[in-house]
């Protein structure tokens, strides 16, 4: 295959060194993404007010429950791919890649249209306040989801570069958009006072431009990952594969999605200050995640490539490898934003200081242990590159999706603050942890006789 300066072959090496080689990139360009709706939540924070970023901020949960589901389809893509990737099957890589690309553009339009459609019923669901916060939302979420199809094109185009280890061109793509995205977002809301149009646009934008780069970079290369637009079809053996895993991740997606809405409405519930306390928290606590879910996705394409290429014991040494590394970065930044939480939230948030004190409330509960989130996705990035992505769904429907609902209902009444409500998280956590483990145990040697097999 060509393009080797772009491709990291996990089958071959130092599993640490590849590993790290894999994820620095995709830090960086992950974190670049998330500039993305930090530069929204900024710009709309300092120059509309608190009012339009809590607007911002309670569209998050929802957009990712919508959304996510088609991400975790594009899981089952990367997956597809770094098994034919690894097991050098040339063809097969080149109809995964036809496959996963249509499937990611009609996944896209679904996606729009299902949140175009539904934006109000569903803000309002979430007990989103009436009013200002609720009608800057509408808009918000409207005009992002009319970039959906794009943001599933560059999603699906990015699983298939990484598949085989190429981290790097997305970094590229993010680096420019991102940058188009903020200059964007100054001339839309400062100059011409667009307010939450104005970020959303500037996020649209970035999206199409996105979509655009990564599929230049898949038609111009001369890989067996190239794309040929014209050759896009459903190949049966490939499509059953990438829904196989997919369908499980984009369920686990949506699970943690559809938790995290219904504790997001428990929040609407303690007001506006809470609202936009608690979005500037998740976004500091975004770039802490964005860095360990990159051991997550090289967990993944390193037990994948390693599956393919029937090596039992490079499969086994990049579980445990992405563990260990996972759990020293979190606990490094998480602790990084528990000490330095005033002046992060001080960049979102200038005009109340009562959401201030919320967002420190957040970071302190969800920040600190956060670490354990990033072993909760690699131990499931490896389940899924092993085959077993069902199981790892299960997983979180019971132990996070489940638990934090229940929490909801029956713990947070008998101590209605919001201390209470953010706990359920790092306990979910610790839950979902010992499951994987558990099943990981039941399984390794099933996944083992597997592999051979195949």
């Amino acid at each position: 295959m060509s393009n080797k300066k772009y491709e990291i072959d996990m089958s071959q090496g130092s599993i640490f060194k590849n590993i790290i080689r894999f994820v620095i990139p995709l830090i960086l360009g992950n974190m670049l993404q998330l500039l993305y709706n930090a530069a929204d939540i900024i710009v709309v924070s300092r120059w509309s007010g608190s009012d339009a970023m809590a607007s911002v901020g309670a569209t998050g949960s929802l957009n990712a429950l919508i959304v996510n589901v088609c991400i975790g389809i594009a899981v089952g893509a990367s997956v597809t791919v770094s098994k034919k990737y690894g097991a050098r099957n040339t063809e097969g890589v080149h109809r995964a890649v036809h496959s996963a690309m249509l499937i990611g553009i009609i996944l896209g339009v679904l996606a729009m249209i299902f949140g175009v459609v539904f934006a109000r019923p569903l803000l309002r669901l979430m007990a989103t306040p009436e009013g200002k916060v609720l009608d800057g939302a509408v808009v918000y979420m409207t005009i992002y989801f009319l970039a959906v199809p794009a943001l599933m094109t560059y999603n699906f185009g990015a699983s298939i570069l990484r598949a085989i280890g190429d981290t790097k061109r997305p970094l590229y793509i993010l680096a420019v958009t991102g940058l188009v995205n903020i200059v964007l977002n100054l001339i839309f809301v400062v100059f011409f006072h667009m307010g939450v149009a104005g970020v959303a646009i500037a996020t649209g934008v970035a999206n199409y431009l996105s979509a655009a780069a990564v599929v230049m970079a898949l038609v111009r290369t001369d890989g067996a990952y190239k794309l040929f637009i014209k050759k896009m079809r459903f190949y049966k053996e490939e499509c059953k594969e990438i829904f196989t895993v997919g369908l499980p991740a984009g369920l686990q997606s949506s699970v943690f999605s559809l938790a995290n809405s219904v504790i997001q409405s428990a929040v609407n519930s303690f007001g506006t200050a809470a609202i936009a306390g608690s979005a500037a928290g998740s976004n500091i606590e975004g770039f802490v995640y964005t860095a360990m879910n990159a051991f997550y996705q090289g967990t993944l394409t390193a037990v994948s490539q390693n599956y393919g290429n029937k090596d039992e014991k490079r499969v086994k040494k990049s579980i445990w490898t992405s563990v260990a590394s996972v759990a020293v970065v979190g606990i490094v930044l998480g602790s990084l934003t528990a000490i330095f939480a005033r002046p992060l939230l001080n960049i979102y948030i200038t005009d109340s200081p009562e959401a201030l004190e919320y967002g420190v409330i957040r970071i302190f509960y969800i920040g600190i242990p956060y670490f354990l989130c990033g072993i909760m996705d690699v131990l499931s990035g490896a389940l899924r590159g092993l085959g077993y992505s069902t199981i790892s769904a299960i997983n979180s429907l019971v132990g996070a999706c489940g638990l934090r609902m229940l929490w909801v209902a029956f713990v947070l009444p008998h101590n209605r603050t919001i201390q209470t409500l953010f706990t359920c998280w790092p306990v979910s956590w610790v839950i979902v942890i010992l499951m994987h483990l558990v099943c990981y145990m039941f399984v390794r040697k099933k996944w083992v006789k597997k592999m051979n097999a195949a």
